[in-house]
C-alpha cells in the first residue's frame, strides 16, 4: 500500500471515529439545539467516511479507545472541555485534507472548518461558567496554604501537629473564600447564582486543603512531607491550568509557570519566616 492510500485510510478511520464520538456526545445532553447540532456533525462525519470508503473500496474500524476516551472526558470534565479537545482533532483533519487532490476533499475541509466554528460557539455549560469560582478557590488555597505549611514545617517540625493546624486553617479559610465567592458573584453582572458560586469556590478550596495536608499525616519526615505537598500543589496547578487553557483557549505554559512561581515563591518566603520565628522564639516541639 502506498503512502497516499494510507493517508486516505487514516482519514476514513478518523471520520468514522468522530462520527461515533459526536453521536455519543449528542446522547449526553438534553438541550435540543445543541443536541441537534452534534447529531448533524455526527451525520456529516459519516458522509465523509462514506466518501473516503468510495475511494478506498474498503471498510475501516473506528478507534474504540478514542471513542471511550472522549466520551469519558466529556462526562467527567464537561462537554465543553471534551469538545475543545475534539476541536484539536478537527484542526489536524483540516491540515491532512489540505494535501489531498480528490474532488470532494475541499468540501470536506470546509465542513471541518464549519464544525470548528460551530463547536466554539455552541456551549455555555455550568462547569465552564463557574470555572472562575473554582479557580478562585484553587488559587487562594494553593498560595495561602503552601505558604502556611512551609512556615509551620520549619517552626514546628511535627508532622501531625502541622497537618492539624493546616487543616484547621484551611477549613476556616475555605469558609471565608466561599463567602467571598458569594459576595463577588452578587456584584458581577452575569447569570451566575451567588450560592452556587460560593459552593464551587468553597469545595475547590477544601479539596485542595485536604490534598495538601495529607502528606503530613502519612509521613513522619516533615521536610519530605513538605516536598510532597509542593509536588501536589504543582500537579493541581498543572491540572486546572490545562483544563482552563483547553476550555477557554488560553495559553497553557505561561499561566502554569506564572502560578507555579507564585506558589513556590510564597512557600519559600514562609519557610524562611518559619526559620526566623523558630530561631527568635526558640520553639521546640
Amino acid at each position: 500500500m502506498d503512502n497516499k492510500n494510507r493517508k486516505v485510510l487514516a482519514a476514513q478511520k478518523n471520520e468514522i471515529t468522530e462520527h461515533l464520538i459526536y453521536k455519543k456526545l449528542s446522547e449526553m445532553i438534553k438541550e435540543k439545539k445543541n443536541k441537534e447540532l452534534l447529531e448533524k456533525i455526527s451525520d456529516d462525519e459519516l458522509k465523509h467516511y462514506r466518501y473516503w470508503k468510495s475511494i478506498t473500496g474498503q471498510d475501516t474500524e473506528p478507534d474504540r479507545l478514542k471513542v471511550i476516551f472522549f466520551t469519558a472526558v466529556s462526562y467527567v470534565f464537561g462537554l465543553s472541555f471534551g469538545l475543545k479537545l475534539m476541536e484539536n482533532g478537527e484542526k489536524l483533519a483540516q491540515d491532512a485534507y489540505s494535501g489531498f487532490e480528490y474532488p470532494s476533499s475541499k468540501n470536506i475541509m470546509m465542513d471541518e472548518q464549519k464544525h470548528e466554528r460551530e463547536i466554539l460557539g455552541m456551549l455555555e455549560e455550568e462547569k465552564l461558567e463557574y470555572a472562575s469560582s473554582i479557580v478562585l478557590g484553587l488559587n487562594d488555597a494553593l498560595v495561602e496554604l503552601t505558604g502556611a505549611l512551609a512556615g509551620f514545617t520549619f517552626a514546628l517540625q511535627n508532622g501531625k501537629l502541622i497537618g492539624i493546624i493546616g487543616l484547621i486553617t484551611g477549613v476556616a479559610a475555605s469558609m471565608s473564600m466561599a463567602a467571598s465567592g458569594y459576595l463577588s458573584s452578587k456584584e458581577e453582572e452575569n447569570d451566575k447564582a451567588p450560592i452556587k458560586s460560593a459552593i464551587y469556590t468553597g469545595v475547590a478550596y477544601i479539596i485542595t486543603v485536604f490534598l495538601l495536608v495529607l502528606p503530613f499525616f502519612l509521613i513522619s519526615n516533615v521536610f519530605l512531607s513538605l516536598a510532597l505537598t509542593m509536588c501536589t500543589a504543582l500537579l493541581i496547578i498543572f491540572s486546572y491550568t490545562f483544563y482552563i487553557a483547553v476550555a477557554k483557549g488560553y495559553t497553557f505554559w505561561r499561566r502554569f509557570i506564572e502560578m507555579g512561581m507564585i506558589s513556590l515563591t510564597v512557600a519559600g518566603i514562609s519557610f524562611g519566616l518559619g526559620f526566623l520565628i523558630k530561631a527568635y522564639f526558640g520553639v521546640d516541639i
